[in-house]
């Protein structure tokens, strides 16, 4: 009896011992990360969480994120999820450390979440075009009578019906239904002129307007929302880390720049057609003309397609940097110039800047060189040059999927390019650069091509 109770008693020791030995190994918390050397987040796809930029990582949320891992020394991982609901649920599934996406705050979450790091307080503004002699909407009662476009079933459309039912009717309410029409493309819209107004997240559409200087975001439209980055319960300590460290560097010159970055400097491309300089000699287009004929001597590109890239880059102004980081005449990002041999400080020496930028055509030109046709093939490798060549290849591979014809541009690559602003394209399996608002690389490839054009006629006078 006695051998049984022994025997019974090691046993039971030995459960409770590897229990508390499991328990332990379990235990994964900031301790534990930083012993590994690495922080894993779970984003979002989106123009102000993280997206893949001429080849570069970038977003709010992503930068903060980075910047937390350079001070503590961890490398950053990312993984996407589709959606709001997947975040948490890859959270809780343990595929990551923390959510750097802005989760609203509600109270049947606090149970199984905790809410830290990054802190926001946003509502919803009513989006409309602010032209001269454009009449501003100052009070929600003004639209009555107005046509408001949102997409249907979203918390805007809630929104929007609710204040019309607080007015008593008469606000002209457009659902919009079309899977391929988000927020943002309804702000373009806006700006556009071709609708008036929309609803849409205060911290969207401030980033919205350094896209589009021409719109008005002033007019509130809903109660105060609280939102924050999530942890799991079991990480207290990355949570007080996250705090600890979000309240120390709210008002550094990184953070402060970083916000600066995404929601103040403007993103717009430079406006107005080209005008030859007065003081340049004639057949010249600028003082660089010598530096694209040396550089394209040899080459399969005329010195006026140089000449036409690098005046859409930096209008042959050798001091600019734009809101991503690229920099001198060529508009060199600084992992690219680095692929390349040069450092940043090189990107500002304009003879160094154009030769890297032929050795990148060169890449591209490889890189597309299924495109037989080579003037088909320069749309491709100007939509690279200013996107990078990740969101075209993918672009490619959606329209191979859904029928379309993967070596033309127009009505072909090209739309597809700017359907992977959508969800839908986007998260596709085919792609793997993610969320890209292609507006601009389109109007970028047109612009750069009537150019080229423009300058080998001034080049023949």
């Amino acid at each position: 009896m006695r051998v049984i109770l022994f025997c019974l008693s090691l046993f039971i020791c030995s459960f409770f011992l590897s229990c508390k030995k499991k328990t332990e190994q379990s235990v994964y918390d900031f301790e534990q990360i930083k012993e590994k050397g690495e922080l894993t987040i779970i984003t979002l796809n989106s123009s102000t969480s993280y997206f893949i930029y001429k080849e570069e990582p970038m977003g709010y949320d992503y930068d903060l994120a980075q910047d937390f891992c350079n001070h503590y020394g961890l490398k950053l991982n990312v993984k996407i999820a589709e959606n709001v609901h997947k975040l948490i649920e890859m959270l809780n599934n343990g595929e990551g450390d923390l959510v750097a996406f802005s989760v609203p705050v509600q109270n049947e979450m606090k149970e199984s979440l905790t809410y830290c790091g990054l802190q926001q307080i946003t509502h919803q503004v009513l989006v409309q075009r602010a032209n001269k002699g454009d009449t501003i909407v100052r009070d929600v009662t003004e639209l009555l009578g107005k046509e408001v476009y949102v997409e249907k079933g979203t918390k805007y459309h809630q929104r929007l019906q609710n204040l019309d039912s607080e007015l008593g009717g008469g606000i002209k309410i457009h659902a919009v239904s079309e899977d391929t029409i988000t927020s943002e493309d309804l702000i373009e819209m806006v700006a556009m002129e071709r609708i008036k107004y929309t609803i849409a997240d205060e911290y969207i559409a401030k980033l919205n307007k350094t896209y589009y200087r021409n719109i008005d975001i002033s007019l509130q439209m809903s109660f105060d929302q609280r939102s924050s980055w999530v942890v799991r319960k079991d990480s207290p300590l990355l949570a007080k880390a996250l705090d600890d460290w979000f309240k120390e560097n709210d008002n550094t010159p990184v953070y402060r720049g970083i916000t600066k970055k995404y929601f103040e400097l403007s993103k717009q491309p430079f406006e107005g057609d080209y005008e030859t300089p007065r003081n340049l000699p004639k057949g010249a287009v600028s003082i660089y003309d010598d530096l694209f004929k040396k550089h394209a001597k040899g080459t399969k590109y005329d010195w006026c397609f140089l000449a036409a890239i690098c005046y859409h880059e930096s209008r042959f102004k050798n001091n600019l940097t734009s809101w991503a980081g690229a920099a001198g005449i060529m508009g060199l990002m600084p992992r690219t110039a680095a692929s390349l041999g040069l450092t940043s400080k090189d990107r500002m020496n304009p003879d160094l800047s154009i030769g890297a930028a032929v050795e990148l055509l060169d890449r591209l030109d490889k890189i597309f060189r299924k495109i037989e046709n080579i003037q088909e093939r320069e749309k491709f490798i100007l939509a690279a040059y200013n996107a990078g060549n990740g969101h075209i290849n993918d672009a490619q591979a959606l329209a191979h999927k859904y029928g379309a014809n993967p070596f033309l541009w127009e009505d072909n690559v090209k739309k597809y390019l700017e359907l992977k602003a959508n969800p839908e394209y986007y998260n596709d399996p085919v792609c793997r650069s993610g969320y890209f608002r292609g507006g601009q690389t389109i109007r970028y490839v047109d612009d750069v091509l009537s150019t080229i054009n423009k300058f080998q006629d001034i080049g023949k006078k």
